[in-house]
């Protein structure tokens, strides 16, 4: 339910999913499971038809999509997670595991730091042989991860027990490999991310106003510009720094438990002052534009912003 433009990142995968022919959705649910219900309805306001199953405990990846098998029944299906945003052609995908015959396709993206996520190992015809989960540097043999978006056909989840936490790629994968089964990977293109740090959320927000992702921003969307102006009153003030995203994502981590807003750089509003750090556009700098009634104290907490990216950057 965080937004990326205006939207919740769940809301833009029902859109793109919409958009490449799947229009019945069943959302596996637990945490914030009545938010997003009650947001998300019976998806008829997004062009599909969105059905719930609610997990009274967490039963892992692969057992919460077991939950869901009378959706999906004896149909080949895609399974995908709610956390992430991409823009791949998950159509194709579909077509290319239909085409194959697997148990399993899983769709692979090219990571140049790949230790927080899952890999898999493929021959030259796409084969899986392999999956290393979230390995550390001496184990990382390949930059190819598993993204968590996969087409299974349903003779796969058969090997999912009931009632008992069941993960796909440490637990499903090896075991269907194990056991014979033809396992795919294609590697994708397109866009993807796993919005799983303050980090990555706010390079998600940049990619995406800068056009690397595609996605539609909400209506009510307006993002405000960066290059703000160099008389910003109550000494707004640039600070020169060679790397904005590194310096940005360090201060959006320090600032994530005061409940700031990422959607356009960094915003804290407090009853008696407000505060915006944002990258220029122009110029390899940082913008600090701080407002309060008490012109003494939007100085003195401008000149510590200042001091402390300047500290950033050594």
């Amino acid at each position: 339910m965080v937004e990326l433009l205006g939207r919740p990142i769940l809301e833009h995968t029902i859109l793109l999913l919409k958009s490449c022919g799947f229009d019945e959705v069943c959302i596996a649910v637990r945490y914030e499971a009545d938010r997003i219900i009650e947001y998300f309805g019976n998806g008829e306001k997004f062009g599909v038809k969105a059905v719930y199953r609610r997990e009274d405990e967490p039963m892992g990846t692969a057992g919460a999509v077991k939950g869901c098998r009378d959706f999906y029944g004896r149909d080949d299906f895609l399974v995908i997670s709610g956390d992430a945003v991409c823009d791949m052609a998950l159509d194709e995908l579909f077509r290319a595991h239909k085409k194959s015959g697997a148990a399993v396709s899983a769709a692979l993206h090219r990571e140049e730091i790949p230790t927080r996520f899952g890999l898999a190992v493929t021959d030259s015809e796409g084969n899986i042989r392999s999956f290393i989960e979230k390995p550390g540097w001496s184990e990382v043999v390949t930059d190819s991860v598993n993204t968590g978006i996969y087409v299974l056909s349903p003779r796969a989840m058969e090997y999912v027990p009931e009632n008992v936490p069941f993960d796909f790629g440490r637990d499903l994968f090896p075991l269907l490999l194990k056991r014979g089964e033809k396992l795919m990977g294609f590697d994708m293109g397109g866009y993807w991310c796993d919005v799983g740090t303050p980090l990555s959320y706010y390079r998600c927000c940049v990619d995406a106003l800068e056009g690397r992702l595609e996605i539609s921003p909400s209506e009510a969307f307006s993002p405000v510009s960066a290059d703000i102006a160099e008389d910003a009153p109550q000494g707004g003030i640039d600070c020169p720094c060679k790397s904005r995203a590194a310096v940005m994502g360090v201060l959006s981590e320090a600032v994530l438990d005061l409940g700031a807003d990422y959607s356009d750089g960094i915003r804290i509003i407090r009853p008696n002052y407000s505060l915006h750090i944002a990258p220029r556009v122009r110029v390899s700098a940082i913008h600090v534009d701080i407002r309060s009634d008490d012109a003494e104290f939007a100085r003195e907490l401008t000149l510590t912003a200042k001091e402390l990216i300047e500290k950033l950057e050594l």
